[in-house]
Order: structure tokens, then sequence, then C-alpha cells
């Protein structure tokens, strides 16, 4: 972990140095000297981070020299802003100010290079230390492979899902299954019961999709408890997705008392044919909490948990089936290995192939027949092609055993498996890794947020871009992202119609010893309601990084002790949009006193109106700063002062903010999301950000958009088009290169009189590969289908002619296609799919489309179609016939459409021989608004 701080630190120093030179003249040998300190370090600190499971003496040496690096950095980026401001500021007022400052200024050149100086002096004396604790230099990279090999590996895609090549669980399935849908004899709660790792979500998973599952329950509900839970909103939760819930029945239901939430649920499940599956239980107590919402007699409706803890999965006071997942056998468990870490078992000869069987078979004596231990550890040997490397991965397996690294008894030699993946990771990779233990237990983040994380907290570099080619910083994430997923350390979610990842998980194990490796690191201390907590492991050195999680005990954002830690780097909040603060009145403001914070992410404080403090302007060493989601009453002039930040994320809540023309002045940012609604005074420019990649909400009515196309690194832009811009063709045409250049395009057209500029500027946009339509747009442009790139599209509220259809039909590379309220004309009554149309289209979704009252899908239409979800189209009394045709669809989801359509589509209905080759069938409510008769 010390070859990784100190190896990042370096990086920023040396990045920083050359950038800022002229602010550092005062102190330049001062900052040479110390890099070269750290330098002289790098060779021993892998040596160094082997041996501190070993010897204490080295783990609190590792702490030191891990500290000096970041106090290094701190010291060095402090001044060298400060200096930046004070250079910048020009006028007569500010030259004499300058002048009176000369002296004072002098003394700050001579006290930071003091502190520079013994910083060095104690990187210095660590080293000389090194022979005492027997620490050796070694000369071997961290990834053990040059640049250009580690680069053709990272763009390399990744050759599993994890959930894809299940093995030994087809006798589980079949079993759960006939005990769900038996109506003799039947159980009211199946447990399926096992240690961590076994697969007992995977399985149920398997099971909640199973056709004969989907067919025998009417309505479904998935709700994954965790040991951080609230009974609240683990019944809203089921109760919303058991009655398909409205947007109104979403908030009736957030208006219900608890006690009116679990009658109501108790109603539903009692009522309905249900299936419930509540996903990780750890504790008794827990279910006991709980149950009163679940009916206990007469009921057709089943509950299906899973857990750790046979206490739970017995459940004495109820009729349970209990079904005990067993680990893998020796064959299943090689069979396992052999898909994920030998994909290519015909390119490689016998020989080599028994050699690596013999290996295989050995170490997976302690994986103890866990399926996630053997999937981690075939992510390592997947990495490793020769039996020498083989033979190396089982040497260290013993190693971690003969260490003694797993702390619960319960995991046996799973975390010898788990820690082995973690120090297989290269240096860069650790960090990046370690960062995800910030996000909640069995929560899904966001790959485009983890990226601009990661961006801001330095743990990428350039350095890491293959020769001549255009990555950006964010690419290079993503790539990270990527090896970590190929390694099995990270779990895919949501992917986009690109195939792209939107979303990813870590298994929860896997997150354990996350949080313990980064607190034995001092990487990242979590925090509950302001009171310390985190893994088991003893904390050495000063914490960098804080997680931050509120519920309703919490009374103010950070403790008192926090607003001391002048060395926090890091501070992110979770939980914020179920707090209620006592007081908005300075609710930001003990925030303001973490000088050298880099990341603030405050999002979802949207239950008090606060004002964010002008003081924020004093925090320049900030990259990332969001308050998204929240109630924010102002835009301080002092933001300007931030350039630094990389990401603005200001999608807030306002009524009329006035946003001051001070962005200009963040030179390095990359992505800028402003508020739905403000107002600016004169125009707001932007012509100076040359590094913008993201541009979200810029209002043609305050924006000019020269500057747009000014911006030649911009990728994503959504823009409303509230009045008309001048001289429109003539900037268009001297922009083009730049517009071309942009891969996903929102519009909103705010009234008939920009449609027709909009349609132009989305026929500027050539490459985009998605693109999103709101307002009125009677036409599209003709040249749309000839776009090469554009997969997906989204309309609303465009009121569309009926023969656009046409031109949608004809996009030739098309997969996603979303058709919201009004995408046609009021007084279109037909949708018509025909012969050839959509020939790459794989998902589409139908919502709101109320005046259709008749769809045809001709034979030959939409062939790759996989998903199909129709919701709230009340105009529809009956399902397409030609839905029989789609022989590729997967998956149907029909929510909140007329009782009579759905009475068609029940098992014994008219209409259900259009879908019954469907596998997937999620019907909901239907709608409780019918539209009067046809006249």
């Amino acid at each position: 972990m010390a070859e990784a701080v100190v190896s990042v630190v370096l990086e920023s120093v040396r990045d920083f140095a050359i950038q800022e030179a002229k602010f550092l003249s005062g102190v330049s040998h001062q900052v040479e000297v110390a890099q070269n300190e750290l330098q002289l370090m790098q060779g021993f600190l892998k040596d160094a981070d082997a041996r501190q499971g070993q010897d204490e003496r080295v783990r609190i040496w590792v702490a030191k020299i891990r500290d000096a690096a970041y106090d290094l950095e701190d010291v060095i980026q402090t001044y060298g802003l400060k200096v930046d401001s004070k250079k910048k500021k020009r006028g007569l007022k500010n030259v004499i100010k300058r002048f009176a400052c000369i002296f004072k200024e002098g003394v700050d050149v001579h006290r930071i290079g003091n502190e520079i100086e013994n910083v060095t002096t104690r990187i210095s004396d660590l080293r000389s230390s090194l022979q005492k604790y027997d620490i050796k230099e070694t000369r071997e990279s961290s990834g053990g492979e040059s640049s250009l090999q580690l680069h053709e590996r990272l763009r390399r895609s990744y050759s599993h899902v994890v959930e894809r090549d299940v093995v030994g669980l087809e006798s589980n399935v079949e079993e759960l299954v006939m005990h769900l849908v038996k109506d003799e004899n039947r159980h009211q709660v199946v447990s399926v019961w096992g240690m961590g790792g076994l697969g007992k979500t995977t399985l149920a998973r398997k099971v909640y999709h199973h056709k004969k599952v989907r067919q025998h329950f009417h309505s479904f509900a998935w709700v994954c408890v965790s040991q951080r839970f609230q009974v609240r909103n683990v019944w809203e939760g089921i109760l919303i997705e058991l009655i398909s819930a409205t947007k109104e029945q979403k908030q009736e239901i957030k208006d219900m008392t608890d006690d009116e939430i679990a009658k109501k649920l108790f109603l539903v499940l009692q009522k309905m044919r249900c299936l419930v599956i509540l996903d990780d239980i750890w504790r008794i107590n827990t279910w006991n909490l709980l149950e009163i919402a679940f009916p206990n007699g007469e009921t057709e409706s089943t509950i299906l948990l899973t857990t750790r803890n046979q206490a739970v999965a017995l459940l004495p006071d109820r009729n349970v089936f209990l079904h005990k997942l067993q680990p893998l056998n020796e064959n299943e468990s090689w069979e396992l290995l052999e898909k994920k870490a030998i994909p290519a078992r015909a390119e490689i000869d016998l020989g080599m192939y028994t050699k690596k069987k013999d290996l295989g078979m050995k170490m997976l004596q302690h994986c103890k027949g866990l399926p996630l231990a053997i999937i981690v550890l075939a992510g390592v040997l997947a990495k490793k092609n020769s039996i020498r490397e083989w033979v190396r991965v089982y040497e260290n397996v013993h190693e971690y055993i003969s260490r003694g690294i797993g702390h619960e008894e319960e995991y046996g030699g799973v975390s010898q498996v788990l820690a082995l993946s973690y120090d297989d990771l290269p240096y860069y990779l650790k960090l990046c890794f370690l960062y995800l233990g910030h996000y909640p237990e069995d929560s899904e983040f966001l790959v485009s947020e983890l990226t601009k994380l990661w961006v801001a907290e330095g743990l990428i570099s350039l350095r890491q871009q293959r020769h001549g080619s255009r990555e950006t910083m964010e690419d290079i994430a993503r790539d990270c992202l990527s090896e970590l997923v190929e390694r099995c350390l990270v779990q895919v979610g949501t992917s986009g119609s690109t195939g792209t990842i939107k979303g990813c998980r870590i298994h929860d194990l896997v997150r354990d010893m996350c949080l313990l490796k980064a607190k034995e690191a001092s990487f990242l201390q979590m925090q509950e309601n302001t009171s310390s907590v985190a893994a088991e492991a003893e904390q050495l050195g000063k914490i960098r990084r804080l997680a931050i999680y509120l519920d309703e005990n919490a009374d103010r954002l950070v403790s008192s002790r926090d607003e001391t830690n002048g060395h926090i780097r890091s501070l992110l909040f979770f939980g914020l949009e179920e707090w209620m603060p006592k007081s908005e009145k300075g609710l930001l403001s003990p925030l303001m006193d973490f000088k050298v914070l880099r990341v603030l992410k405050v999002e979802g404080l949207n239950e008090v109106e606060v004002e964010l403090p002008s003081e924020i302007g004093n925090m320049v060493h900030l990259r990332f700063l969001s308050v998204n989601d929240s109630y924010i009453k102002t835009f301080p002039p002092s933001l300007g002062n931030l350039v630094c930040l990389q990401t603005l994320n200001f999608g807030v809540w306002s009524n009329d903010m006035v946003i001051p023309n001070v962005i200009k002045k963040m030179k390095q940012l990359r992505h800028l999301y402003l508020p739905l609604n403000y107002r600016v005074k004169g125009k707001q420019e932007l012509s100076t950000l040359g590094h913008l990649q993201t541009l979200y909400n810029i209002s043609s009515k305050y924006c000019d958009l020269k500057d747009v196309g000014r911006l030649t690194n911009l990728r994503k832009l959504k823009i409303s088009m509230s009045s008309s811009l001048q001289n429109l063709e003539e900037i268009l045409k001297s922009t083009g290169s730049t517009l071309n250049r942009i891969r996903s395009l929102l519009v909103f057209v705010d009234n008939n009189s920009c449609e027709e500029q909009a349609m132009q500027i989305v026929s500027s946009c050539r490459g985009i590969y998605k693109l999103k339509l709101q307002g009125p747009t009677a036409e599209l442009p003709k040249e749309l289908h000839n776009y090469p790139n554009l997969t997906k599209l989204e309309l609303a509220r465009c009121g569309l002619k009926e023969d656009q259809m046409g031109i949608l039909e004809k996009l030739p590379n098309l997969t996603t296609l979303n058709l919201k309220s009004q995408a046609f004309k009021e007084n279109t009554k037909i949708l018509v799919f025909s012969k050839e149309g959509f020939p790459s289209l794989q998902y589409l979704f139908v919502n709101g489309m109320f005046g259709i009252t008749e769809w045809r899908v001709e034979e030959g239409a939409m062939p790759r179609l996989c998903r199909l979800n129709i919701t709230y189209c009340s105009g529809l009394t009956t399902l397409p016939d030609g839905l029989r045709y789609l022989t590729n669809l997967r998956e149907l989801t029909i929510r909140g459409m007329r009782r009579e359509l759905h009475r068609r589509i029940e098992e014994d209905g008219e209409d259900f021989y259009k879908i019954q080759h469907v596998p997937s069938l999620v019907i909901g409510e239907p709608s409780r608004f019918e539209p009067p008769p046809m006249q």
C-alpha cells in the first residue's frame, strides 16, 4: 500500500511541479530534493508492503512513510495554489497590496521551505532505518508487465459475467421451484441458508426469474435487506414493487405511518399471490421487526429469504421449508475454475493443461467449494499464462494461510484468496479498489460518478495512457474498472445499450476485505451518525478520507472531532435523501474547515433549503464538488476561486437562482452540471473551459453557442432551447467539427419558435450515440438514418407527425428506443411497426402513450427485440398480434394498462397466445383510472 501511495504522490508532485513551476520558484530546490528522496525509497516499498503482516515494526514504518508522502503533497500544493491566486490579482489596489505583502510572502517562502525540508528529513530518516528492518530493494514492477502490454490487456473486453457460468445450482433451482409452485402442503416461507459466498443470491435470482415461478405468482418484489436496514424502507420497497406503484401511489405510501404501511402490505400479500424475496437477512431480530407485515395464516403468497444465520432460516413460528445450500464438490469446483481461468483450453497442449489442473486442484482445497472464492482465484489465474506463474500463485496461497489473515472462522480459507486477489493488483488498481469501500453495503454505484472521483483523487494518471492515443483520464479510469471486473473483484450491474458498464457492485465478502485493507492503510474511515465504525483492524496514521452515513438520529453533518481533521481529502455523505436536519442554519459551515479537501459530495439534501457558504471559495484544493438534488439558495461568486475544480455538479433545486459569470475562471473543469432553472446577468462565458467534456443544462438564452463550439473536448451536451439564436447557421458552420465529436445530446425545446433551430443543432451532431428530445418536435432531421453511431433514442412530448415513424424504423444501429408521453401528436391513434423496421432494436419502452388505441407489429419487425416494457398506455385494449413473431423476446413488462387488456393476457385469456413464448413475464396492477368509452 505504501508503494501505491508513494507512486501516486510522486506522479502528482511531479505533474504539479511541471505545470506550476513559476509558482514554486522560491522552493523549487526543496521540492526537487524531496522528490529524489521519495524516488530512492520507491524500490524498497514492495518488499515492505509484503512484510507488514509478519512484522509489526514494518507496519508502523509503512504507515509513517505513507503519512510523510501525503504531507509532502499537501504542503507543496497548498503553497503553489496560494502563490497562484495572489499573482492572478490585478489593479492598482492589488499592486499596493502586493508591495505591502512582499515581506510576509518572503516569510511564507522561508516557512514553506522549512516545512518541505522537515518532511524530507522524515523520509530520509525512514530510508536510513531500512537496514534495521531487513527491508530489501526490488526492481520488479507491480504489474510485472510493460506499459504497452498492460494497456493491450486493459482494452480487451472481459470474458465473463459472473452469473453466466453458473455451476452446481441446477438441482437446487429445480427443488426450490417445485416447493414454490405446488398448491398442496405449501410453505409460507422458503429459506435458503448457507455461508457467505456460496451463491445464495445467485440461486434466488435464478428461481425468481424461472418461467414456472413467473407463471405461478401474480406479483413480485425483491428487497436486499443487508445489515444496515430500516424496517420502513423495506416495507415501502416491497409494497411499491408488488402494486407497481404510480408516482401518486408512491407519494401516498411515503405519507403513510409505519402502521398503515404494514397493514396495507399485509392485505396485499393476503389478497394476491405474491413472491417476495428477502435477500441477505443477518439476524433473527431483523425478521422479528419485519414479520408483522407478512400474513401468518391463509395466504397464497410466499416469502423466500436468503441468510447466513440458521436461526433466521428456521423461523420456529412459521411453516418453513429449509434449503441448505452446499459448497461445490471437487468436480464442480474444477469445472467452475476451468471456465473462468482457462477459457481457451483448446489452445494449450495436454501436458500444460494437466499441470495446471494439478495445481488448480491443490489450490481449490483452500476455497472449500465456495463459488466466490473460486471465481476470485480464477480472476488471478486468468492473468497467468505460464506454469511458473501458476506455481507462484500456489505458493502465495500457502503463504497467506501461514499469515493467518482470516479474521473470522466463518470464512475459513476464503479470506486468504480474497486478500491474494487484492495483493496481486498493480499499485494503481489497489487504490482504486479501496475507494469502493465508500459505498454502502449491497448498493450499486454509478460508473460515471466513480471514474470522476478516481480522477479527482489523483488515482488516475495520463502515464497509464497508451502511446499515441487520445484517451482521457476518464477513459483510463474505465479501463481500470474493467480490469477489476476481469479480476472478479467487481460485479457488473447495469449495462448500457452500447455494452458499456453503467453500474457496478461488490460482493459483501469482497467489501469486508476492502474495508479491512482500507483501514489497515488508513485509506478510509466509515462513520455512522458521526461516530466512528470500520473494519476490525488497528488503524495507523492519519485518516485521509471519510464516508459518513446519516440517519434520523444524526443532529449534524460532522462531529466536532471531525471539524479539526485538517488533513481530510475526501468527504462523501450517504443517506441525506432521508435525513431531516434539526436546523438549516449554518448546516454546511462546518465543512469549510476541511482545508485540503479534494472531494466533497453532499447530495440529496432536499428536506430543507440551505445556504452554501461563501467560504467555499477558500477550499482551493477541491477537484470534485457535488450538491446535486439539494435545495441550495445561491451560487456563491467565490466558487470562481476553485481553480482546480474538475467536476461541478450544481444540479440543485432552485426557483430563481442567479449564476454569476465566474465559471469561466474554473479552467480545469471537465464536467459541469447546472441547475434546471437559473438566470444569468448577461451571457455565461464558457470558451475558457478547454477541458470540458460534459455540459448539462446550458440555456440558449444565457449562452453563446460560439463558446460551446470552442469546447473541442465536449462529449456530452444537454441544452435548453428557450430562445432563438442569432446567426445560427453561420455558427454551426464554424463549429461543425466540434459538434460532430459530441456523443450524447439532450435537447429540451421550451417553445415552438425554437423547434427548427433545435433540429439544426441535432443535424450538426452526426457522431452521437445517444439522443434525447423533449418538447415540440413535429419533424426529425431527414438525414437521421445516416447517423452511423446512433444506438439510443428517447422522445418525450415531441408531438411527432405519424409519418416520422418511417424515419425511426430505418435507423440501422438503433438498439434502444424510449417513447414517452406525447411522443407523437395527440390525434395519433395507430402505432405501426412495419415489416423489416427497426432491424437492430433490442430494447423498446412505450410509456404514457395515452392517445394510442391500436398498435400493430408486422411479421419481420424488430427481429432482435429481447426486452419490451409497455406501461400506462390506457388507450390500448389489446396487445399487438405480431408480438408472437418476436422469437427473441426474453422479457415483457406490462403495468398500468386497462383492466380489459390485463384480463385478455391472463393464462386462460384470449390473448395469452401472443406472449406465452416469453420466458419472463412481469405483469403489474392495471390502471386505476380507466379512460371514458370510445364514442
